[in-house]
């Protein structure tokens, strides 16, 4: 597959399921390459609450992974219960996702990446507030951050303190990306009326959030019941270190500027700017001795992004860093 074929410039179509199809409630899609490590602990923490086979489909869409034999895997967690789906080549995590949202039959989709978790009575919690709201187009719940081990590292910080929709949602998710994958909900209809995720490897959820934000009301409950793990080897620790995240960033701000009410589209970039900036550079800051030269660059595209007293501020701090580090270097050898 060509690279620009890799990441779609225009919103994938996912078609209606057809006629006469026997539909679950759920479909509980997992997107997996390369996370054979983590996948077995994401089957597992779906399979320990699931409902019978007619109410939730669970598959596995494997991207062509080469870090072991993910459908031996499947078929032994699974036990018959978890599909399994490879695709032929490598396409990329934005075709793979086209691919679950196409094979996914149920009226509710999570998308579960094969790194992460969910905690029980997740979809019982998340079936009850789609039914409690039936205006929504998604709901997500609040979730904690996780490490290689599973450990939890941080807590998101709750939007609200019960269910219900959220007030301005679309102002408040094109700021900063709030939700995480794991804990995202959607209605099927919605991704057949608005398309799957496009523009950029990086960020791609966050233009979603949004997207259906500027079209539906969105649902939150604050019970924590979603796990996103962060390691060395997913996708945003790699678009980090490699500063695409920067780039991706500025172009998805520009996209989503279209979602918005002309009068707030300036206000609410530069907020936009300035957090992601200001993200960027603290985690530029805090892993700096892991990798100084990557770390430093992407203080400075950071700075480049939005300069601000903060990015200016980590910046600096890290470009003293980096020279003390090459001089104690230097006078030693």
């Amino acid at each position: 597959m060509k690279m620009n074929d890799r990441i779609p410039e225009s919103p994938p179509v996912i078609t209606p399921v057809p006629t006469g199809t026997i539909r679950p409630l759920w479909s509980v899609m997992i997107p997996a390459y390369n996370c054979m490590e983590f996948l077995k602990q994401a089957i597992a923490s779906v399979l320990e609450q699931a409902p019978a086979e007619d109410i939730m489909q669970i598959e596995v869409v494997d991207d062509a992974s080469t870090d072991g034999n993910i459908k031996e895997l499947v078929e032994t967690i699974g036990k018959g219960r978890v599909s399994y789906f490879r695709q032929p080549e490598n396409v990329g995590s934005l075709r793979n996702f086209e691919t679950c949202l196409n094979r996914s039959r149920g009226h509710l989709i999570h998308l579960l990446h094969g790194d992460d978790l969910v905690s029980p009575g997740f979809y019982q919690e998340m079936g009850s507030v789609m039914e409690k709201f039936p205006e929504a187009g998604s709901a997500f719940c609040s979730y904690s951050f996780i490490n290689k081990d599973s450990q939890v590292t941080s807590l998101a910080s709750p939007i609200m303190d019960k269910a219900g929709i959220i007030e301005d949602w679309l102002e408040k998710v094109a700021v900063i990306n709030y939700p995480q994958p794991p804990s995202v909900v959607v209605r099927r209809s919605v991704y057949e009326h608005l398309g799957g995720f496009f523009a950029a490897h990086y960020g791609e959820d966050w233009e979603m959030w949004c997207r259906i934000a500027a079209n539906y009301p969105v649902a939150y409950t604050p019970k924590c019941l979603a796990k996103y793990r962060i390691h060395f080897n997913n996708i945003s620790t790699k678009a980090l270190l490699s500063g695409q995240s920067v780039a991706d960033i500025n172009k998805l701000i520009g996209i989503i500027q279209q979602y918005l009410p002309l009068n707030k589209r300036k206000k609410i970039r530069n907020k936009s700017k300035h957090n992601f900036s200001t993200h960027f550079a603290s985690i530029a800051l805090r892993n700096f001795y892991g990798d100084k030269d990557k770390y430093l660059k992407l203080a400075y595209k950071s700075f480049l992004m939005d300069r601000n007293r903060t990015t200016f501020y980590f910046l600096t701090k890290i470009v003293l860093s980096y020279f003390v580090q090459v001089n104690t270097t230097h006078n030693k050898s």
